[in-house]
């Protein structure tokens, strides 16, 4: 039996790529804004492109925070990509204003302190060595980002009562910031795997395996 994912459609991001990259790995994928069907989906996925506190008013909008918070209260799997990785976070600080997150991380987004930003472009990841997000993918393997910003600094205490210790992935663009997190049924990048070639499609397919 396929596993039902659902795109949680609340006005952000390229729902369709991440459709199609979802469905090469055997899901069975539906892009909507009902939050019944994000509810009730073997796995969740939040997507997200652009400003913080703009994603973030969206998916509060939607319901889409508390379909979040509903979901990993039942141990129910939720993936967010990119700014949707983000909006995970207790804030987003974007040209002096701070924006508040679902909460679910203590952390605070902020711009990436580099040369040259937007990061855009391809980057390696180091990954727990007990990840299974990148199980069977190499060290040198890269992934695509596009974002200007990120969590640099992340104290990791106290994490949610809902989750378990966290696995963290870092890349470096300037400094190094989060890359990826794995935290019981709550997994995120701040890639884009649907973006990434081969190696994208196995987060993918590692994280529907896992659902």
């Amino acid at each position: 039996m396929r596993q039902r994912v659902v795109i949680f459609d609340y006005g952000s991001g390229n729902l369709r790529s991440a459709q199609r990259a979802l469905e090469r790995t055997g899901a069975d994928v539906t892009v909507t804004g009902d939050p019944h069907a994000a509810l009730e989906a073997d796995g969740l996925v939040v997507p997200g492109v652009g400003a913080f506190g703009a994603c973030m008013a969206g998916l509060r909008a939607a319901g889409g925070d508390r379909v979040i918070g509903k979901r990993l209260a039942g141990g129910r799997p939720v993936l967010g990509i990119c700014v949707g990785m983000q909006v995970l976070f207790e804030r987003g600080v974007e040209h002096g204003v701070a924006s508040e997150g679902c909460g679910e991380w203590p952390g605070t987004v902020e711009r990436l302190r580099a040369p040259v930003v937007p990061h855009m472009g391809w980057n390696t990841v180091a990954a727990p060595e007990e990840s299974l997000l990148f199980a069977g993918i190499g060290a040198g393997e890269r992934f695509y980002f596009v974002h200007s910003y990120a969590v640099i600094d992340w104290v990791l205490e106290p994490l949610s009562p809902r989750l378990a210790p966290p696995l963290v992935a870092w890349s470096t663009h300037g400094t190094p910031f989060v890359a990826a997190v794995e935290n019981g049924p709550l997994w995120a990048t701040q890639f884009h795997p649907e973006k990434s070639g081969d190696a994208g499609a196995r987060v993918l397919a590692n994280w529907v395996a896992a659902l």
